[in-house]
């Protein structure tokens, strides 16, 4: 690829794949994580189930979460390496897609937690 940064630009599009590489892994990671959390908690068979489950949820949210942090600052480099309005425009939609999805997910992983913690405080204070 011809950027105005020559071997500079060259070396800043390969930092920015290994990001990219890294985006994939945190997700992969993270997704990996959820499956064995998930099954771990559907076979346990007990009474926190549901608490193992939501906690699973929210460390996926966590990894998805990291994963496209990375993938902002690939696509800002990008970018900034090309120095073209079209690529800037991309970038633009591409953040606030991203912002909207965090905005969102970081959310429903606060509602989790905060039910989590209900539910646990819940199942402290009943007699057993």
């Amino acid at each position: 690829m011809d950027t105005p940064f020559g071997k500079a630009g060259a070396a800043l599009e390969l930092i920015a794949a290994g990001i990219d590489l890294v985006s994939i892994l945190v997700l992969l990671l993270g997704s990996l994580r959820f499956i064995l959390w998930l099954c771990r908690a559907e076979l346990s068979g007990d009474t926190a189930r549901l608490s193992r489950i939501a906690h699973a949820r929210r460390e996926l949210g966590t990894y998805i979460l990291a994963g496209l942090e990375l993938l902002i600052v690939s696509d800002v480099i990008h970018t900034a390496i090309t120095l073209e309005l079209d690529g800037l425009l991309f970038l633009g939609g591409l953040v606030i897609i991203r912002s909207i999805i965090s905005f969102f997910l970081e959310r429903e992983l606060r509602a989790i937690e905060q039910t989590d913690h209900t539910g646990e405080k819940s199942r402290q204070s009943t007699p057993g």
